[in-house]
């Protein structure tokens, strides 16, 4: 019955550390957002510009799923990529439904110098803490980036 109670606490424990995490998670980057203000780029155009710095070249339908929307809002916001000559898209010669997104060097650019801010907020923000709590917050992003890494290789 001991160990019953065990692995109860233990997992109330990590629901806890779960939703501590979550919840920092999201004030940490709304309070980094503040920066992206400066870009004249709305938050759903960085975010898809980003996935696609970061993902490379890559089908609207995919840009739309790995952003969580529909095609059609996907279309919008790349078209407003493209007037603002962030993006490129390239229509499929076998298929004209298909369409390939590109960034280009001006997106690049603005989308490296939107992180570069965001970056040196959070620098500033963490700029109280002392060497041992620097440490700590560095051990824990490298915990959760490996816990990430696994769970995704385990869905995969």
């Amino acid at each position: 019955m001991l160990s019953w109670y065990r692995m109860r606490a233990k997992e109330l424990f990590r629901l806890e550390v779960a939703e501590r995490l979550h919840s920092a998670a999201i004030h940490l980057l709304r309070h980094a957002a503040k920066q992206d203000v400066v870009a004249g780029v709305g938050p759903a155009r960085l975010s898809a510009l980003s996935v696609l710095v970061f993902g490379g070249p890559m089908a609207l339908s995919q840009l739309a799923a790995a952003e969580r929307v529909k095609a059609p809002t996907m279309s919008r916001i790349v078209a407003g990529l493209k007037r603002s000559g962030l993006v490129k898209t390239e229509t499929n010669a076998k298929d004209a439904r298909k369409i390939q997104v590109t960034v280009t060097n001006k997106g690049k650019r603005l989308l490296q110098q939107a992180r570069v801010r965001r970056i040196g907020l959070l620098a500033g923000t963490l700029s109280e803490l002392g060497r041992a709590e620097l440490d700590t917050l560095l051990r824990a992003a490298e915990l959760m980036e490996s816990a990430v890494r696994r769970a995704s290789a385990g869905t995969k």
